[in-house]
């Protein structure tokens, strides 16, 4: 019922954005008397910044279309490598450039698209070949398709590295630390030649016991069937995934938005003031960072209770009790696999400690493959991207990765 009501206030709010969007065109057309009114740029500006507000979204594109190697710009191509149901293996394909490390973006399945991921992939992709997981909007994948849980997840991290081939190293931002380091100890107990040669988790909740923010109190404080009964929707009957159940990227969205309301609201108050001002630069950078952010999927409902119940409220992965397909995941089997741990100082997301905890329960792992790193005053989505992952951060993982992809080969 709740997804059906949704939908249907979209419809309207998409109506009401255009008509804003083609008011605030008119009152900045220099053909209308209106225009040159004292009251006419704040008008306009309220105008755009509704129709922005308001506007519905699907699913952003890279946009990619060069990078710069040795100094030279390289035209960058995507191509699509493995397709799976509920998401494929996407390369981003330098042309004319062979070699360099083989770098697997593993993205949050966590109601943002990839492209969330876009200036991360963009700082790596000059001296990497760089692949990434490009999640399907749940509401897209028929239910024939079959389920998708945390099981599954890490099967897809799985087959995505035995498809790319050995000596790959991976990048896991945010939630999919878990379903990575999985992956990689599972490998690592069968010996499997593609097992990554560096794993790097930045701002993942390996251990949420470890200073908890507010999204872990939210995880803990409930009872599991809360979640069920409260966040769960079934799909429309007009979309291909009809019936079903998932988290729905509106109800994710509107719980990221209340997390930091105050900061939410400054932002399009400032965006208001750079339109009325004539800084339209300014005011794009705002719309940019929105487009993005309010661009949201829905999730399979089993993958979101399973994570819920297995990561936030029973930690089983730091306690050696994670199961994968009736077979127990041990850290202790990681032995050969380089693992760099990044935190934010201010991280709310992921408190001082989560991600570090990777590093405490690997016990089979010699002390020189193990690395941790706390940026300094900076936040979760600062970690991956911005002026502090372009210049600070990144440079700590593309020498984690070059040291330990030369002593693989």
């Amino acid at each position: 019922m709740i997804y059906n009501a949704y939908e249907l206030q979209r419809s309207f709010l998409a109506g009401a954005s255009a008509f804003a969007d083609m008011g605030a065109r008119w009152m900045q057309n220099p053909v209308n008397p209106l225009s040159y009114g004292a009251a006419a740029p704040m008008l306009a500006s309220g105008l755009d910044v509704f129709a922005h507000a308001s506007a519905s979204r699907g699913k952003p594109a890279f946009g990619f279309t060069e990078t710069i190697v040795d100094g030279r710009s390289v035209a960058v191509h995507e191509e699509v490598v493995l397709r799976k149901p509920f998401g494929q293996l996407k390369r981003f394909v330098r042309e004319g450039v062979d070699g360099g490390p083989k770098l697997l973006i593993v993205a949050p399945m966590s109601g943002h698209y990839a492209t969330l991921l876009r200036g991360t992939v963009e700082r790596m992709l000059p001296g990497n070949d760089v692949y990434i997981t490009d999640w399907r909007d749940a509401k897209m994948v028929p239910t024939d398709a079959g389920r998708f849980d945390l099981d599954t997840y890490i099967d897809y991290v799985i087959d995505f590295l035995r498809h790319i081939g050995p000596r790959t190293h991976v990048l896991a931002v945010c939630q999919p630390s878990v379903p990575a380091y999985a992956a990689a100890a599972i490998m690592s107990a069968r010996n499997d030649p593609a097992r990554p040669a560096t794993l790097t988790m930045m701002g993942g909740p390996i251990d949420t016991r470890e200073a908890p923010t507010e999204v872990n109190t939210v995880a803990t404080q409930r009872p599991h069937a809360w979640f069920e009964q409260n966040v769960i929707a079934e799909v429309p009957f007009y979309y291909p995934g009809a019936g079903r159940r998932v988290y729905p990227g509106f109800l994710q969205l509107g719980g990221f938005m209340t997390m930091n309301l105050g900061n939410h609201l400054n932002s399009h108050w400032g965006m208001f003031k750079h339109l009325v001002s004539g800084d339209g630069e300014s005011a794009d950078q705002t719309k940019a960072f929105y487009d993005e952010y309010r661009a949201v999927c829905d999730m399979a409902a089993e993958f979101y209770l399973e994570t819920i119940d297995a990561v936030f409220q029973q930690h089983l992965l730091p306690k050696g009790e994670l199961v994968h397909r009736g077979e127990r995941v041990d850290p202790a089997a990681i032995r050969d696999i380089a693992i760099l741990a990044i935190e934010g100082e201010r991280d709310d997301i992921s408190g001082i400690g989560q991600t570090k905890a990777a590093l405490t329960i690997s016990s089979g792992l010699p002390d020189p493959l193990k690395k941790y790193y706390l940026a300094e005053s900076v936040g979760h989505y600062g970690i991956f991207n911005g002026r502090r992952w372009r210049e600070t951060i990144a440079p700590v993982v593309e020498e984690w990765i070059a040291r330990h992809d030369a002593a693989a080969a």
